[in-house]
């Protein structure tokens, strides 16, 4: 760290400073206090939508064999064409949103086709869906983590280094210039009583 000048103007310098960490280290706290609410309430539905992914993924083995039928293929009305989402901002960090997928139009002959594929592609669509879902949350959690991050550096860079730095530096410039002052008081003094015996002297005289 630098040495601190012990002058008035750094003095002025230091104080600024402080008054700006201290405004500015309230609405981190805050920042840092949204940012933890919102991980809870995320990781929390993230841990909804795996347990619905699981809960879709053993219903899907239990008839998972017919798909070996060969004159059966739904692959294009279960492969997503797109992933619609949206940007949202929390405590300051965009983050995606999860909207839709979209998947081709099913389009293929009801009389040749067996009863279980309108069944078997709603609930494969379901899960590419919510496998898509969880993959944005996830995301979210990432962005929102690394957000807490930053700004829980910037808390404790706050509450523990600078405000501390700019107290004990205002304190060593005071000291100083209270001690400058005296002294020059204490000389102005000296100074004083040597002209007044002078004064006198010249009168006796």
């Amino acid at each position: 760290m630098p040495k601190v000048k012990l002058t008035k103007n750094e003095l002025k310098r230091q104080r600024d400073s402080l008054e700006q960490f201290a405004h500015y280290l309230p609405t981190l706290q805050l920042k840092k206090q949204q940012l933890q609410i919102k991980i809870f309430q995320i990781r929390a539905e993230l841990e909804k939508k795996q347990a619905e992914l699981s809960a879709i993924r053993q219903q899907i083995l239990s008839w998972a064999g017919l798909l070996a039928d060969p004159g059966v293929d739904i692959k294009p009305w279960i492969t997503p064409k797109d992933i619609h989402w949206e940007t949202q901002n929390v405590a300051g960090a965009d983050i995606p949103v999860f909207k839709d997928v979209v998947f081709a139009a099913i389009d293929y002959d009801l009389f040749r086709m067996p009863l279980w594929v309108d069944a078997g592609i709603a609930q494969l669509r379901m899960f590419c869906s919510l496998t898509a879902e969880v993959h944005v949350i996830k995301k979210q959690v990432d962005l929102l983590h690394r957000e807490l991050m930053i700004t829980t550096q910037r808390v404790n860079l706050f509450e523990k280094v600078k405000i501390p730095e700019c107290m004990s530096n205002i304190r060593a410039i005071r000291i100083y210039l209270g001690d400058q002052q005296a002294s020059a008081v204490g000389v102005s003094k000296v100074a004083k009583k040597k002209i007044e015996k002078a004064v006198l002297a010249g009168v006796a005289l």
